[in-house]
């Protein structure tokens, strides 16, 4: 989530974003567009896949990039999905704890 410095106008954001490559360069090596969407009086919220070795290859890119212009917030996630699935079927037969669940489950597998 990365809201636009409301003390500047449109064309100071525009202006520093071009100065500094946003655009041109995003999204860094290793991370890969899943979604961006602009909040109307907030700014972008971008969501994006990378692997885990990458993240600060991303945290680097949004600060050279971004500082100036946005606060941005980040939230890593993975793909619950399977899990409760999971947890579902295990439930529904009387087994299954969660906490082992989450744990036996691969990251990045279905």
């Amino acid at each position: 989530m990365i809201p636009y410095d409301q003390s500047k106008t449109l064309d100071e954001i525009m202006e520093r974003l071009k100065k500094t490559g946003f655009y041109r360069d995003f999204p860094p090596d290793g991370t890969e567009l899943a979604s961006w969407v602009v909040a109307m009086s907030y700014g972008f919220i971008i969501q994006v896949r990378v692997d885990p070795a990458k993240l600060r290859n991303l945290n680097r890119f949004m600060e050279q990039k971004t500082w100036g212009t946005f606060r941005y917030d980040v939230y890593p996630s993975y793909d619950f999905q399977p899990i409760a699935a999971q947890l579902k079927k295990d439930h529904a037969l009387g087994r299954g704890d969660f906490p082992e669940a989450i744990l036996a489950h691969p990251i990045g597998e279905a």
